[in-house]
């Protein structure tokens, strides 16, 4: 009986400290910043939207969330550094369309493989385009410019940020759409193509908002159609493509997205949890609010399993624009 009692007292002691180890470990892990990796330098919309998640998920969690920039290959430096990450729930990556749905198109070899690496955990945002032209065009709707471009395929230049870059592949799908020819001078970014446009250089761009709305408030550029379904709010005189009423363009709509992916082994309890949390910030009207002052249309309600369907269905849309476009990058 006594032997018994001791063998008792022993495996429950045993018990405890397990407990009290496994305790320690998720408190340990509490204490310790979550690190949000956002694959683009400082500065632009996509790291003022993490640093934006960032502060309202980490009061949610009751933990410090840090933003660390990881910019290079197309975001693909910061999604191979999240891929690799311990899933422990302490490492996510604001993953684009560029990062999920585009680069599996574009580069023949990536260092991470978007079906496999990661965890969906949630939408976030989407990101308007703009199309916009060179007030020498004397043109003031998209109508105007496919007339112009139907009459003269030579005529106009477009720019984009880049081979394979979301402005590149919107302005390959409207000319698909409506019928038209184009040609293209890829850039290294969004700012240098648009003060082109400024000069004069190129005649046409869709442009994310940041670089090109200064210029659309100030004169310099002619602002013609958003490519989103709505129109946005910032500019609500400015028509949708698929309002144009440019035969082809009707159901138009073309945007980028900004979502929340962690790496692909972090338990599903943690994801469903951190699905949850994120949802309900992006349901925030004060969250709300400071996301359509970046531009973006906030993109809510969409849980782990919703996101992952959202971004296989993407890959396949811009899986067959990118080879429609011929675009590559060794």
């Amino acid at each position: 009986m006594e032997r018994r009692r001791l063998l008792q007292g022993f495996g429950g002691a045993i018990g405890m400290a397990a407990i009290g180890t496994w305790s320690n470990r998720v408190h340990a892990q509490q204490d310790k910043p979550m690190i949000l990796v956002v694959p683009y330098a400082p500065g632009g919309t996509s790291d003022l939207l993490g640093r934006l998640v960032a502060q309202y998920l980490g009061a949610a969690l009751a933990r410090t969330v840090v933003v660390e920039n990881r910019p290079g290959a197309g975001t693909g430096v910061g999604a191979s550094f999240v891929a690799r990450a311990p899933a422990d729930g302490g490492t996510l990556l604001l993953a684009t369309s560029t990062t999920l749905a585009i680069n599996p198109a574009l580069y023949p070899k990536l260092t991470y493989d978007p079906a496999k690496d990661f965890a969906p955990i949630g939408l976030v945002a989407a990101v308007p385009f703009i199309a916009v032209v060179n007030p020498s065009l004397k043109i003031t709707t998209l109508a105007e410019l496919v007339a112009l471009a139907k009459r003269d395929p030579n005529a106009l230049i477009y720019g984009s940020a880049g081979n394979g870059s979301p402005q590149h592949l919107i302005a390959e799908m409207f000319k698909a759409a409506v019928g038209i020819e184009m040609r293209h001078v890829p850039y290294k970014g969004s700012a240098p193509a648009v003060t082109d446009l400024v000069g004069g250089q190129i005649n046409v761009m869709f442009s994310d908002f940041a670089p090109a709305l200064p210029h659309v408030k100030a004169g310099k550029l002619q602002s013609l159609a958003v490519t989103t379904a709505a129109r946005v709010p910032s500019m609500p005189d400015v028509p949708t493509v698929a309002e144009s009423g440019v035969p082809g363009a009707a159901d138009f709509e073309a945007v980028a997205w900004q979502g929340i992916v962690a790496p692909a082994a972090t338990p599903p309890d943690m994801v469903a949890r951190l699905s949850r949390d994120l949802a309900n910030v992006i349901e925030r009207p004060d969250v709300q609010a400071r996301l359509r002052d970046l531009n973006v249309e906030p993109r809510t309600s969409s849980s782990s399993a919703q996101f992952g369907s959202y971004i296989r269905s993407e890959a396949e849309r811009w899986g067959k624009v990118v080879r429609a476009s011929g675009a590559t990058v060794n």
